[in-house]
């Protein structure tokens, strides 16, 4: 007696279920628990404390944080401060206030300086650096996370 081997063997029909394989789902699990993502950071803007502005909506961040945007409202010019391009909070900030990644930021940046139509903002290295040069600086804007609070800085709200 002659044994016919099957041809479909190895071949899922249309109505049995679809295996997903393990490693894919391993992955993407591990990577959530442990490590976080930039959206886990509470950020918040903040100013000058003489800046008349106490609320700014998305597109006018972005404006202001890509350079576009050099004078407040009141006519000011604004100053720009930033955290280093892979400082944790950099990150956050530009995905989770800006809507951009960190790297859309600095090709805008770089195209303002080697054009010679602006410049780059300027770089802080610490929070309280830069709380300590917002307070100072007329027309300054930044951002700090959110459980620190100074009330030597205006905290701007975004829309």
């Amino acid at each position: 007696m002659e044994k016919r081997q099957d041809r479909t063997a190895g071949i899922p029909d249309k109505d049995s279920p679809r295996r997903f394989p393990l490693a894919p789902v391993l992955l993407l699990v591990f990577s959530l628990l442990f490590f976080p993502s930039p959206q886990a950071f509470a950020l918040q803007l903040i100013t000058h404390p003489d800046t008349e502005i106490t609320e700014i909506n998305r597109s006018t961040a972005r404006a202001i944080f890509s350079m576009r945007r050099q004078v407040w409202p009141d006519g000011a010019a604004i100053r720009v401060f930033v955290f280093p391009d892979k400082h944790k909070l950099h990150k956050a900030f530009a995905k989770q206030l800006l809507g951009v990644f960190p790297h859309q930021l600095r090709r805008a940046w770089d195209r303002k300086v080697f054009s010679g139509t602006g410049q780059a903002p300027d770089t802080v290295q610490s929070e309280a650096e830069m709380i300590e040069i917002i307070k100072k600086t007329p027309g300054a804007i930044g951002y700090i996370s959110k459980d620190i609070r100074d009330e030597s800085v205006q905290i701007l709200e975004v829309e």
